[in-house]
């Protein structure tokens, strides 16, 4: 388990698909480039394998919405994915090559489907790169068997996790709820509400804390939000809208640092 003082080292901002910039499509290697030019540590992508075992950095499962296209990206071999243009511009990149090209950054990197899993395992282990990313999922059920096959890599909590992670508000129960103890989780990535109902509350925050686990709240594009949420003392904020995450984030680290210094 991750000590207090690493889990309140933030706070930060993470690129959400490396954020929305005039001219670039989301998730391509032009958009994360521009993000840690601009000074972002921290980026967010999603990953789909190809059909043949290659992870491309990718929300949708398919290419309708990016490039016009109704093929799903694992029909398609790497070699076909590297040519297709997509709609706003740019190609789908090679999740290797994103961090061969950005080797300073760190990357949370969302494992969205089962046939991806493997892949991904083989990845970690083929490239090294378990210092230089964080794996997530919705799935409770692919990040146990991530954590089962890559010991000691970070991963953020499912849903399932997240839930039993909340019931140790209840009285009688321990402050981490029935979230089991795993090394490999560092983070508890949520939204700031589920079906109408605030997740990300103080003490949802402070137990973390205590539990040595990071808050990540997705995805919050609004500065008076941001503002709001890491007042609460969030460690990190997922945003399309980087320059003004950027804005709040630099007028809320002399805040914090003063906070610590009281």
């Amino acid at each position: 388990m991750n000590s207090q003082p690493e889990a309140t080292a933030g706070p930060e901002i993470i690129a959400h698909r490396g954020g929305l910039w005039p001219g670039m499509s989301e998730n391509t290697l032009e958009a994360f480039t521009a993000a840690a030019d601009a000074g972002v540590h921290w980026m967010e992508t999603d990953v789909h394998a190809s059909a043949d075992g290659v992870l491309f950095a990718a929300h949708d499962a398919d290419l309708t919405r990016i490039a016009g296209r109704p093929q799903a990206i694992r029909e398609l071999n790497a070699a076909e994915l590297d040519a297709i243009e997509l709609s706003a511009g740019g190609r789908l990149p090679r999740l290797d090559a994103l961090l061969q090209a950005l080797p300073t950054v760190e990357w949370n990197i969302d494992v969205k489907a089962e046939h991806s899993i493997g892949p991904m395992i083989r990845f970690v282990h083929n490239l090294g790169a378990s210092e230089q990313i964080r794996l997530a999922s919705f799935d409770s059920g692919t990040l146990r068997r991530l954590r089962t096959a890559l010991p000691g890599v970070r991963t953020s909590t499912g849903t399932t996790e997240t839930a039993l992670f909340a019931l140790g508000r209840l009285p009688g129960l321990p402050s981490r709820g029935l979230l089991p103890s795993a090394p490999e989780i560092d983070a508890l990535q949520v939204p700031e509400r589920f079906r109408g109902v605030p997740v990300v509350t103080a003490d949802f925050v402070d137990r973390a804390h205590r539990e040595g686990l990071l808050v990540h709240v997705w995805t919050v594009n609004e500065e008076q939000r941001m503002q709001a949420l890491f007042d609460l003392g969030v460690d990190s904020i997922v945003t399309d809208d980087v320059a003004t995450g950027l804005d709040v984030l630099n007028r809320q680290r002399p805040r914090r640092h003063r906070g610590m210094g009281e």
